[in-house]
């Protein structure tokens, strides 16, 4: 009988190699060599009880520790498993960014390979994306980490994340999170932004939900995460807020600024007319007030400058992009022709 299981679950591998899958599973993973055999018996264990084809995507963010090879070797044994190996250490974002295009799956379901999240959590997240959702995130309710280092500087982080970007979770910080790969698959990721990806799809219109996940202490291996990372957190957030709000239309933020410039050198220009005209002060002695009234001026005209520069980005951006979803579905109903003839 486990031979015949054996046999089934080998063939919704071939399966999942051949067609698009229905699930696919990226997972970054760094100096993680004591974790990935074991992560990876319990994902097929999961896996293979759903009846769905699926695939595992390892991304390797430059480990020195063995972990390469064991990913090769899994990836040679198991035709599911893909493993995307960096030359060098580019961070989680990219490691994310790097599995994201390369999966192909209806369904994208990202974890950490720490074993920290189970994978007994992934028919949950299914079944609340059925519900209707576009991202399901997970929520360590019962963490387990410590208080002090890890769980007090979490819920700031929480806190200050969720009051930015609108999105009202419990638990920005977990990987273990499900989305609709058509619309993960438009959003580009950098810097630190892999914790604000339910944000950056709630601009793409997505519905999200969150639920509760287990948590499990580390076994093998150390924490990537420390309190270095908090400045690039903090300028991401500040990206984020800038592209949430101010992305569709960039040039009234620019102008605001251009326009508060000029305002400020009308209030100047009059100034120093009226102190001309009612003191009588010499021209020359206002010199200070004449340059500062000129570095306003080029200031302003420079922030509508950009703003200009970037609507044209914006509109080009867009232009490209609907050209290209145009051609897509060109090709795909002339590919379906083709079939059908």
């Amino acid at each position: 009988m486990e031979f015949l299981k054996k046999i089934s679950a080998r063939s919704r591998e071939r399966d999942s190699k051949d067609e698009q899958p229905y699930l696919s599973i990226v997972i970054p993973v760094y100096n993680e060599a004591d974790n990935i055999e074991l992560l990876w018996q319990s994902l097929y264990k999961v896996l293979n009880q759903l009846g769905k084809t699926f695939e595992v995507i390892f991304v390797d963010d430059g480990s020195t520790d063995g972990t390469r090879e064991t990913l090769a070797n899994l990836a040679h044994d198991y035709p599911a498993v893909k493993a995307i190996l960096f030359r060098a250490n580019f961070g989680q974002s990219a490691a994310m960014a790097a599995g994201f295009k390369k999966s192909a799956g209806q369904v994208v379901i990202a974890m950490d390979g720490d074993l920290q999240n189970d994978p007994a959590d992934i028919p949950k997240l299914l079944a609340r994306l059925g519900e209707g959702y576009d991202v399901v995130s997970g929520w360590r309710k019962n963490r387990q980490d410590n208080y002090l280092i890890r769980k007090v500087p979490s819920k700031i982080a929480n806190r200050i994340i969720c009051s930015v970007t609108d999105v009202t979770l419990h638990d920005t910080g977990c990987s273990l999170k499900a989305f609709r790969g058509d619309l993960l698959r438009r959003i580009s990721l950098y810097g630190e932004l892999h914790r604000f990806i339910p944000a950056l799809l709630r601009r793409e219109g997505a519905r999200i939900a969150e639920l509760p996940v287990s948590h499990h202490a580390r076994k093998f291996g150390t924490s990537k995460y420390n309190l270095s990372r908090t400045f690039r957190v903090i300028m991401d957030l500040i990206t984020i807020r800038f592209l949430l709000r101010h992305l569709s239309a960039p040039l009234n933020f620019f102008a605001t600024f251009s326009f508060f410039c000029l305002f400020t050198v009308l209030l100047l220009s009059g100034f120093g007319l009226f102190a001309i005209w009612h003191d009588r002060t010499p021209f020359s002695e206002l010199n200070i007030l004449v340059i500062l009234i000129l570095l306003l001026c080029v200031t302003g005209i420079q922030f509508l400058f950009y703003g200009l520069v970037a609507k044209l980005i914006v509109q080009s951006g867009s232009r490209r992009l609907s050209d290209f979803q145009l051609f897509t579905k060109q090709t795909v109903v002339t590919g379906y022709d083709n079939f059908a003839a």
